[in-house]
């Protein structure tokens, strides 16, 4: 059986098991909408009291949200092997398990229980971006779509790579240290919002170090048709999510790293 293959049947299982509780599902997915979406009317009321802030208006304001929004509910949906690497997997001695399974541990992480109720945040990612398309009377034609769609693999590359550089960290701390959170949870909030908001030296953090600015802030300015206010050519704005490919790159070979350097519990 193949790596897809295998995918499509932990994912079959999990959402068997997930659905035989529908109303839990059910609430569960709604809680993450609304406890999200409060930040987009938040966003609304800012940008209605103020009209623009920095020449950016509502409806690009919240392009850059739902993009980012809906590429991180697909990396946390296939991620969350990853997420809870340290406490059900290391600490309790269970990824021994994973490592005596002819399978790659990678694959095996990917398919482990992803989490059904990640569709409330795509949905609410997906809100956002009707009301840009509404604000803006965006016209999505088929290079606005495929621009899109590679924004956003290049999004879920890099978040995926940030959560597999935090279940990393568990190999040498026993469990996934809460400052890793800055750079999923809090990288998308930053990404969320236009680099030119930012103070400099927070722009060169977003765009150099963990290139969160290349999968969301430079390509959809390339959607917007507009010009980059900090200087980026035109022909760089679409070729920019290329960036979380590259960090998913060097994230796997720092995986590969921390699991040469694992030690069982030997329980």
């Amino acid at each position: 059986m193949g790596p897809i293959r295998l995918l499509g049947r932990y994912f079959r299982a999990s959402v068997h098991a997930q659905a035989q509780y529908p109303g839990s599902l059910a609430m569960l997915s709604l809680g993450a909408f609304v406890a999200n979406f409060v930040d987009v009317i938040a966003i609304a009321a800012l940008f209605a009291r103020f009209g623009q802030v920095k020449g950016w208006t509502f409806g690009e304001v919240a392009m850059f949200y739902g993009v980012v929004s809906v590429a991180f509910a697909f990396a946390d949906f296939l991620s969350r092997g990853f997420d809870v690497l340290g406490t059900e997997f290391i600490r309790t001695g269970a990824f021994d398990r994973l490592l005596l399974r002819p399978r790659s541990l990678t694959v095996q992480l990917v398919g482990h229980d992803p989490r059904l109720s990640r569709v409330g945040r795509l949905a609410q990612g997906l809100a956002a971006l009707a009301l840009a398309t509404v604000a803006l009377k965006f016209r999505w034609d088929a290079s606005a779509v495929a621009l899109a769609a590679w924004t956003v693999l290049g999004g879920v590359a890099l978040f995926s790579g940030i959560f597999m550089l935090q279940a990393t960290l568990a190999f040498w701390t026993v469990e996934s240290l809460e400052v890793a959170n800055l750079l999923t949870y809090g990288g998308v909030q930053a990404a969320q919002f236009p680099l030119s908001l930012y103070a400099e030296w927070f722009r060169g953090v977003l765009i150099f170090i963990v290139p969160l600015g290349c999968v969301a802030y430079f390509p959809v300015v390339g959607l917007l048709g507009r010009h980059d206010p900090l200087g980026a050519p035109d022909w760089f704005l679409p070729l920019a999510p290329a960036a979380g490919f590259a960090f998913l790159a060097a994230a796997l070979a720092v995986w590969r790293v921390g699991v040469r350097h694992y030690t069982s519990t030997g329980s």
